[in-house]
C-alpha cells in the first residue's frame, strides 16, 4: 500500500505543481465544455466560445485548488478511517477537493463564462451546483485522477531509472 502512495502521488512541491498542472488542464478542458453544453446547448459555436474563456478559467482553477487544498485535506482526514487503503484515501481526497472546488467554480466559473459579475450564480446555485458536483466528481474519479496518477507513476519510474539508487554497491 505504501508503494502506491509513493509511486502514484507527488512526493514534493515540484511534483505537486506538475500534478496540479496535469489535473487542472485536463479538468478544465473536459468540464468547461460539458457544463456549458448542459447550460446553453451543444454546438460548435458554444465550444468555440468556451475555448476563449479557458485560459482565465484555468487560472481560476489553479488559484482555487491552492486555496481549497488544505480544507479539502482536513475534511478528507475526518471522513477516512486511519489505515485505509490507497483507493479509499484517493477517492475521499478527490471527493472533498471536488466538493469545495465545485462550490466555488459554480459561481466563479459562471462569472468567467458570462464575462461579467452578477448575482445570477447565487440565485441559480442550488439548481446548478449538484449537477456540476456530480459531473466533476465523475470526470475526476474516472478519467482525470487515474490518468494523472498513471503519468506520475511513469515520471517516478523515469526518474528512478535515470538516477542510481542508494541500494547499488560501488
Amino acid at each position: 500500500m505504501a508503494m502506491e502512495f509513493y509511486m502514484l502521488l507527488p512526493r514534493n512541491k515540484r511534483e505537486f505543481a506538475l500534478f496540479l498542472v496535469m489535473v487542472s488542464i485536463l479538468s478544465v478542458n473536459i468540464l468547461a465544455p460539458v457544463i456549458t453544453f448542459f447550460e446553453v446547448g451543444f454546438g460548435f459555436a458554444v465550444w468555440a466560445d468556451v475555448l476563449g474563456v479557458m485560459p482565465a478559467l484555468w487560472c481560476a482553477v489553479i488559484g482555487l485548488v491552492l486555496l481549497t487544498h488544505k480544507p479539502a485535506d482536513w475534511l478528507a482526514q475526518k471522513v477516512i478511517p486511519k489505515g485505509s487503503g490507497f483507493k479509499k484515501v484517493v477517492a475521499a481526497q478527490t471527493a472533498c477537493s471536488v466538493f469545495f472546488l465545485s462550490i466555488c467554480l459554480t459561481v466563479v466559473g459562471s462569472w468567467i463564462g458570462n464575462r461579467h459579475f452578477s448575482m445570477e450564480p447565487f440565485s441559480q446555485f442550488f439548481y446548478k451546483w449538484p449537477r456540476n458536483f456530480a459531473l466533476a466528481l465523475m470526470v475526476e474519479l474516472l478519467a482525470v485522477q487515474p490518468f494523472a496518477r498513471f503519468m506520475m507513476l511513469k515520471y517516478h519510474q523515469w526518474v528512478e531509472k535515470k538516477s542510481p539508487t542508494d541500494m547499488e554497491t560501488p
